[in-house]
């Protein structure tokens, strides 16, 4: 089940962390510290990650090492757009890579977030399938396809400005090989041939009735490695564990990188997702609970029944 836990998604983007709160990022590399140190403490085989960085940024790993965090950690995250948000080519993907890997020598570089929306044409998402398994296959050990559904226009992008950013918005919407309604995309027909080797990224919201649909979808792809998350500011929501619960029991059959984030609102330094939390020590735990009901060390225990007793 999971054997990979990333600590927070997209830190180094404003719309996932408050840099106003924590401009010298010491607040982040302290909750994390303590985050990797509390799932290591109860499964030392799951991987520890860091939340994929968007933008790419050397200077920004290189800050976190002299806060202390990246000693902590196994594998460091990356997150490209080339085609929708980036502003670099997508054949630069090798430089990028190369880039934080001069870096961090002896930690694994995973892509956790590559996509490429179908805002435009499906044609330039079929292309982007395609250009993406090439360049990327083979040059890291994990990269996960963003992803299998189009974001539904009624939920809304978890960004700060919303419509705000024009276009930018609105590419969120159309990042699936699926559309809203299940209907496939050009790109879910380029992505079949790679998909045991690129994995598949998926959100799933507080009880996604999309749920059962997207499993049956990931095993007629063939699809192996699945990163999604389990949202600290959900775990508070009523009969929270009976989702996620059902949620990680139906992605049992897959290897999954869960994602660890979110801040709960009445937790924050502000009341706010973004904002740091007053007490890090509240994030390791809820961290440690989850390697715990899901991915205990003992091997020969089923963690869903764990959970459930």
């Amino acid at each position: 089940m999971i054997d990979a836990a990333m600590i927070w998604n997209e830190p180094n983007n404003k719309s996932h962390w408050d840099p106003q709160i924590d401009p010298d990022w010491s607040k982040f590399a302290e909750m994390s510290k303590l985050a990797a140190r509390a799932i290591r403490d109860i499964n030392p085989a799951v991987k520890r990650v860091l939340g994929g960085i968007s933008p790419i940024d050397p200077a920004f790993i290189q800050r976190l090492a002299g806060h202390g965090l990246i000693d902590e950690l196994d594998v460091i995250a990356l997150h490209g757009f080339p085609l929708d948000w980036n502003l670099w080519n997508i054949n630069e993907w090798p430089q990028r890579i190369e880039e934080i890997q001069a870096v961090v020598p002896n930690h694994e570089l995973w892509v956790t977030e590559v996509g490429v929306g179908s805002f435009g044409a499906e044609e330039v998402q079929e292309f982007g399938v395609k250009r993406t398994a090439e360049l990327l296959i083979g040059k890291v050990p994990r990269i996960f396809w963003y992803s299998l559904y189009d974001l539904p226009q009624a939920w809304g992008a978890t960004t700060r400005h919303k419509e705000a950013e024009g276009s930018s918005y609105y590419r969120h919407f159309y990042m699936g090989l699926l559309k809203e309604d299940g209907t496939p995309k050009l790109g879910l027909k380029a992505f079949e041939p790679y998909a045991s080797q690129m994995g598949l990224m998926q959100w799933f919201h507080y009880e996604d009735p999309r749920l059962d649909e997207a499993v049956a979808w990931l095993k007629r792809l063939g699809v192996r490695h699945l990163r999604t998350g389990l949202s600290w500011a959900d775990s508070f929501r009523p009969n929270a564990r009976d989702w996620f619960d059902r949620q990680m029991e139906a992605l049992a059959d897959f290897d999954v990188t869960v994602t660890f984030c979110f801040t709960p609102e009445h937790l924050g330094i502000e009341p706010h997702h973004t904002s740091p939390p007053r007490e890090p020590q509240g994030f390791a735990d809820f961290c440690a609970e989850m390697i715990d009901r899901y991915a205990p060390a003992c091997a020969s225990a089923d963690p869903i029944l764990a959970a459930a007793e």
